[in-house]
């Protein structure tokens, strides 16, 4: 198993994890629209920019058109630079409450930036945008902020790798689903409208396909750690993983 492959889960549900922490339902309340989209679309999307909201759902992918559009303008008065610093701080804030006793946070950075720094961002403006923020200063929040990037890496890249497989955004979602929710259940979180089609073993087997030109797109990031460092990172992104998710 390629390390992109083996870390692939930990950046996944450590990076999108303090999207529904207390810290960014802090940053959502200021937006002044309550729930998550209001907050997830401002904050995660507001690296591009005080765009039309037909440019977030480019980027973002698997939303609807209408869900990525009724959040983008009804959290307007907020300017997007400010979104994104108010996300940015949920994440680290995160970071710094989850990982405070992690004794390995410095070289886990360390190892997560040397990745980011060597992605290509072509094809992943999230990606681009998120690298390009200012790195926390402390260890614990420079690690979630630095996972975060990383899964907007792979976001960017999984959504061409679904589209060259000929799949929709929406069969992706039905077939992925979430680690906590049913893919016909993430559907309808996202706002996609139902009924919803049936999900065949042929679908499946391009998700697959989708997920493997994932790995093989990213591989070249990852390919800037030597074997003992690629090790090393796999150790130490499960450890991050489970001091996020200890029940405390």
């Amino acid at each position: 198993m390629s390390v992109a492959s083996a870390v692939k889960d930990q950046i996944q549900q450590v990076g999108g994890g303090y999207m529904f922490s207390r810290e960014a339902k802090s940053f959502a309340a200021t937006t002044g629209v309550p729930g998550f989209m209001g907050g997830y679309t401002r904050g995660r999307g507001g690296v591009l920019g005080d765009v039309d909201a037909d440019v977030v759902t480019a980027a973002f992918g698997f939303f609807p058109a209408q869900s990525v559009r009724a959040a983008w303008e009804a959290t307007a008065a907020v300017p997007a630079a400010k979104g994104a610093e108010g996300y940015l701080q949920a994440c680290q804030d995160f970071g710094r409450r989850k990982l405070a006793e992690f004794e390995q946070a410095e070289r886990l950075a360390e190892l997560l930036a040397a990745v980011a720094d060597a992605a290509d961002p072509a094809g992943a403006p999230l990606f681009a945008g998120w690298r390009a923020m200012p790195r926390a200063q402390d260890a614990p929040a420079r690690v979630l902020q630095l996972i975060q990037v990383l899964r907007e890496l792979r976001g960017g890249l999984h959504l061409m790798a679904v589209r060259s497989s000929g799949l929709t955004p929406l069969q992706a979602v039905l077939i992925a689903g979430s680690p906590v929710t049913s893919g016909a259940e993430q559907a309808r979180r996202y706002g996609w409208a139902e009924p919803f089609e049936e999900i065949t073993a042929e679908l499946k087997g391009r998700w697959m396909q989708a997920e493997t030109i994932t790995d093989d797109l990213i591989a070249p990031a990852f390919a800037v750690l030597d074997d003992a460092a690629a090790q090393e990172l796999t150790t130490l992104l499960s450890a991050c993983h489970t001091m996020v998710f200890a029940p405390r």
